[in-house]
This record gives structure tokens, C-alpha cells and sequence, in this order.
């Protein structure tokens, strides 16, 4: 078993920056990638970013290209989200996840963290 705890979220302006954290305990050798995943109201969860463990790659979600930007500390089994130009569309639950492959499809991630919410004024 993996544990996921989100933390970070708020509510910010549009134009602003927010930084979500995700602190993985557990069985954290199991999981290769961490990702990051939203759901806004209404609308079916979405990706957002993903960072494999080994070799740092990453990826992003069309929408976030270019103003969010993942990274990890693998001592420390911590992920970040680092959010700039946040706009009101961002709004959502943001939910940090763990899998044992290098994927962006969310059917592949096994442990999911509670989810924080980030809301964005204009």
C-alpha cells in the first residue's frame, strides 16, 4: 500500500502561483511515476503532470504546458506542482497519484490521495 496526502491548495487570483505538495509514504519503491490529476465541477477528471522516479521524465496535460511544473524528491518521497499563470479555468480538485509504470492514464494509477482543492478568482 502506498499513502498519498495532498497539501497546498487554496484560493488565489488569477494570474497567481500555487505550489501543491504530495508526500507518498507506504510501499513507495513500488511506484515508478507520480502524477498529478484534476476534476473540476461538472467535468470528468483530467491529467495535469507526471514525473517518473528514475530519469525525471516528465509530462504535462495540454492546458498546463508552459505554466505548471512538476518535480520530485525521491529521498524524501515528496512530489511538487509548481502552478503560474493560474487562471479561473484551473479550478478544480487536484488529486496527486502513484503507479508502477510510466503512463498518463489515469485506469493506471493505483493509489490516489484525497485530493485538495485549488480555486481561482478573476
Amino acid at each position: 500500500q502506498v499513502q498519498l496526502v495532498e497539501s497546498g491548495g487554496g484560493l488565489v487570483q488569477a494570474g497567481d502561483s500555487l505550489t501543491l505538495s504530495c508526500a507518498a509514504s507506504g510501499r513507495t519503491f513500488s511506484s515508478r511515476t507520480m502524477g498529478w490529476f484534476r476534476q473540476a465541477p461538472g467535468k470528468e477528471r483530467e491529467f495535469v503532470a507526471a514525473i517518473s522516479w528514475s530519469g525525471g521524465r516528465t509530462d504535462y496535460g495540454d492546458s498546463v504546458k508552459g505554466r505548471f511544473t512538476i518535480s520530485g524528491d525521491n529521498a524524501k518521497n515528496t512530489v511538487h506542482l509548481q502552478m503560474n499563470s493560474l487562471k479561473p479555468e484551473d479550478t478544480a480538485v487536484y488529486y496527486c497519484a502513484a503507479s508502477r509504470v510510466p503512463s498518463i492514464r489515469q485506469n493506471e494509477y493505483r493509489y490516489w490521495g484525497q485530493g485538495t482543492q485549488v480555486t481561482v478568482s478573476s
